[in-house]
């Protein structure tokens, strides 16, 4: 599928780093940018732009804040260098730490905000618009909000907030196709004025194809990772998604040859991907922190029990 308006935004670094507490070394995410860069990736994540205040900064890696200094570090003497993105929390930012966008190696900056917080989100996302950054949205656990919820967010969305992009975020990878397309034809009903961006986790093995689906119904920013590395089952794999695409200036050999020379040793150390537990979460609409806690103990392939256990909890 070409369509010219699309823009693929990779987030490798950004969302591996819930893995290992965003602690990739400068090597790494250096070779992780320029070979997005190769690939024709309009956008690379490195990661979060929140406050080392409002944190304990001693528990993450550097990618958790994403210092100005370092991130001129990742892109410098990179040809065709992707635009950076970086993410923001609502309540763990202060955007008086952020620098004008002429100041800034950033172009893009996402507000993460879940549906009871968008007037926060709204506040913040205006902020960064003014200081010249594009700007996006991101509604997380969309499978959990309340659609009355989610109709007075997107006309809140459409009527006040300067983002470019408003996004439907798939936080528990338990979107079927069938929801998809009616997420994504609402967001296009209210959002005249923004375009529409998709975000899948991959707990049901259909994080490339809601991506799909979303694109057929009109959305057009793309988030992928390498491998499809992430937080527990990980994400649309951005190998499947510039494979699928048919835009001429997407290269997809410098992706293949970054994950056989890096994401391959990488998956030895860490895991990620398509994993029972991961899959049980999923079908209930949970939040996957159970199946990682479960991951780490003697139990982690007791599958039964695991599945019981989510059951139980989701009847109560």
């Amino acid at each position: 599928m070409f369509r010219e308006k699309i823009k693929v935004l990779d987030c490798t670094i950004r969302d591996g780093g819930l893995i290992n507490n965003h602690d990739f070394d400068l090597k790494f995410v250096r070779h992780v940018y320029a070979a997005v860069s190769a690939a024709g990736v309009d956008y690379m994540e490195l990661g979060y732009k929140n406050s080392r205040k409002l944190l304990p900064a001693e528990e993450f890696g550097m990618w958790k804040f994403c210092a100005d200094d370092d991130i001129r570090r990742v892109v410098e003497g990179v040809e065709s260098p992707a635009k950076i993105s970086v993410m923001v929390d609502v309540g763990r930012v202060d955007p008086d730490e952020i620098k004008p966008r002429k100041e800034s190696p950033v172009q893009m900056i996402r507000v993460a905000s879940y549906v009871k917080e968008i007037d926060k989100a709204i506040a913040l996302v205006n902020e960064f618009h003014d200081k010249g950054y594009e700007t996006t949205v991101n509604v997380m656990a969309i499978s959990r909000a309340l659609e009355t919820e989610v109709d007075e967010a997107l006309a809140q969305l459409e009527q006040e907030a300067k983002a470019d992009v408003v996004y439907v975020v798939d936080s528990f990878g338990s979107l079927y196709q069938e929801t998809t397309e009616f997420l994504v034809k609402k967001y296009k009903s209210v959002l005249k004025s923004k375009e529409i961006g998709i975000h899948t986790h991959n707990n049901l093995q259909l994080g490339f194809s809601n991506t799909i689906e979303a694109v057929i119904h009109g959305a057009n920013y793309l988030d992928a990772t390498i491998y499809g590395i992430g937080r527990g089952a990980g994400n649309c794999p951005l190998e499947l998604l510039l494979g699928f695409l048919k835009n001429p200036k997407f290269d997809l050999r410098p992706i293949l040859e970054i994950i056989q020379q890096e994401f391959l040793p990488l998956r030895e150390k860490i895991e990620w991907g398509y994993i029972i537990p991961y899959a049980i979460t999923g079908m209930f609409d949970e939040h996957p922190r159970a199946a990682i806690a479960v991951r780490n103990t003697p139990k982690k392939d007791d599958y039964r029990d695991f599945y019981e256990s989510i059951a139980d909890a989701s009847a109560e």
